[in-house]
């Protein structure tokens, strides 16, 4: 079975409708099918943005994401936005 791996970004911003509250933003950051490549980038990207939340997730392609048990998603919630 074919898949794909991705690495997801959440952190928490200045909204640009209104910079003076705070905006939780989650990012598709990085995609490949290689999990060794997965692996190295993810290690990069944490030790160089340590306040960011990054997670590795793995799908098989073609696939309705909604129709799984669990799909890509990071849970932010209001108080990570104060």
């Amino acid at each position: 079975m074919n898949t794909v791996r991705m690495i997801l970004c959440g952190n928490v911003e200045d909204s640009r409708m209104n910079p003076s509250e705070k905006v939780g933003e989650v990012s598709v950051v990085f995609v490949s099918t290689e999990e060794e490549k997965i692996k190295n980038k993810l290690k990069k990207l944490q030790d160089k943005n340590p306040e960011k939340f990054y997670m590795e997730y793995v799908t098989p392609l073609d696939v309705d994401l909604t129709s799984l048990e669990h799909y890509p998603s990071i849970e932010i919630s209001k108080n990570d936005l104060q």
